[in-house]
């Protein structure tokens, strides 16, 4: 038996969401992280930041929704940062050519730091 997957939102700031993943990635829970990132955009909450660090396995369909969730953001003019991405999502993110696309940063304060100085700086 597996782990339940969980979706948690930590932190919210303007345009700015977390959205923190937990457990195995796949495709029984695609469909309710995307359903809850574009909950999130819709919110007002375009620039995302997915932390990963939970994540234990992460499958095709768990890509999949990575990549769907980034093409909406961006049409909200927004983003879809990474964070904590664990070594076997960075090996596939590698071998698909995704890493060239999606921003990644070692851990969410990074990736919120980087958010918060672009946002000073533009």
């Amino acid at each position: 038996m597996t782990a339940a997957f969980h979706i948690d939102v930590p932190h919210t700031d303007g345009a700015l969401a977390v959205i923190a993943l937990s457990g195995e990635f796949d495709i029984a829970a695609a469909p309710a992280v995307r359903t809850r990132a574009l909950e999130l955009i819709a919110d007002g909450h375009p620039n995302l930041i997915a932390d990963l660090a939970g994540v234990t396995f992460c499958d095709s369909s768990g890509l999949g929704a990575l990549i769907g969730i980034w093409r909406c953001a961006k049409d909200a003019d927004g983003s879809l940062t990474l964070a904590a991405i664990p070594d076997r999502l960075s090996r596939l993110l590698n071998v698909t050519g995704m890493d060239t696309i999606l921003s990644a940063h070692p851990s969410v304060e990074a990736a919120l730091s980087t958010h918060q100085n672009n946002r000073t700086t533009a």
